[in-house]
């Protein structure tokens, strides 16, 4: 629908030429600038926008001759006090403001650079604002990312000892000759190495989970029958995938050295499900020391609940049960097709 499509006389506006000249002379400017806007007027926020607004509304409604907050209902706790500012004649500009909103039929965390200014009459007299705005949410992603990334290679090269040294009492306790326990052993250490890359690398292409789970579990165990893994394909994007190896590396490390998989009898049960609207991912620890709960969370605790969640635009969080740690996400199944 256009500005030119609706039958204005049916509505609180008017016809198109009978509107007031500076509600004539915003919508011209609004139209004919390639930056994406939004003009709201009158006491009633009607609702008027160009052709380059249309991507941050996504799959919302018509927004057009309908309220600014009708449009932005879910939003408008947070944006209603900005735009009543603006009503009152002071202008706001914001860069990358977190704001959740629903725009593809799930609530999603997004950020928004932008400016509510007031529109004025030849009197002076505010009729209405102009919402000028540029989505940010795949910048700040992306630099979310990179932090992760970065304080992930921190966390894992403070931990670097430890995991060795955890690989070298699984490898040395078997019963083969030294020199197959040092070939095992290589080959872990060399597997390690490509797992430390993976996380590392810019490339991160896309893939479904039982092939994400097969390469950070593969030669990174001696008894692979320890862990079962069962659940249908899944798809995954490379954010997504990255997200969730960089959780399975966090949880792997943590039962090879505290949980499940630093004795001989612990278990660890991974299980996923998609249906038509939503997506689980569940791992399970069983057998192994007992599990306290956590005086202070550290990055890694941080890592596999915060910014998973953010990729998966859902929830991810960590249950210390005292028969051992449990980890799930829950999202939309539609987040994992965007």
């Amino acid at each position: 629908m256009t500005i030119r499509s609706v039958d204005w006389s049916k509505t609180k506006l008017g016809a198109i030429e009978d509107w007031p000249p500076a509600l004539k002379t915003a919508v011209g400017l609004m139209i004919s600038s390639s930056f994406p806007k939004a003009l709201v007027w009158g006491p009633d926020m009607i609702t008027l926008h160009n052709d380059a607004f249309k991507p941050i509304l996504g799959d919302k409604p018509n927004a057009i001759g309908r309220s600014f907050r009708e449009v932005w209902a879910e939003a408008w706790e947070v944006i209603g006090p900005i735009a009543d500012k603006a009503y009152a004649g002071e202008p706001t500009f914001i860069e990358n403001f977190p704001l959740v909103v629903n725009r593809h039929g799930f609530d999603e965390q997004a950020y928004f650079t932008f400016c509510y200014s007031p529109v004025r009459d030849e009197r002076g007299v505010v009729l209405g604002m102009m919402d000028t705005v540029i989505e940010t949410t795949e910048t700040i992603r992306t630099q979310q990312q990179v932090a992760a990334v970065n304080g992930e290679l921190q966390h894992r090269m403070r931990n670097l000892v430890a995991m060795v040294s955890a690989l070298a009492g699984q490898t040395f306790r078997g019963e083969q000759s030294v020199d197959e326990k040092l070939q095992i052993f290589q080959d872990r250490l060399r597997a390690l190495g490509e797992a430390q890359a993976l996380l590392v690398s810019g490339n991160h292409p896309d893939t479904t989970i039982d092939r994400l789970i097969e390469t950070v579990l593969s030669q990174r165990i001696l008894e692979p029958e320890r862990i079962q893994a069962s659940g249908p394909r899944v798809s995954l994007h490379g954010r997504q995938a990255l997200a969730l190896s960089l959780a399975l590396n966090e949880l792997l490390t943590n039962a090879i050295k505290y949980g499940a998989l630093s004795n001989d009898a612990g278990r660890i049960v991974i299980e996923w499900d998609r249906t038509s609207e939503c997506f689980h991912f569940r791992w399970r620890e069983r057998g192994g020391p007992r599990v306290d709960v956590p005086t202070r969370r550290g990055f890694g605790s941080k890592l596999i609940e915060r910014f998973v969640a953010t990729d998966f635009r859902g929830e991810a969080k960590v249950d210390y049960l005292p028969q051992g740690i449990e980890y799930s996400i829950v999202s939309s199944a539609a987040a994992l097709d965007d």
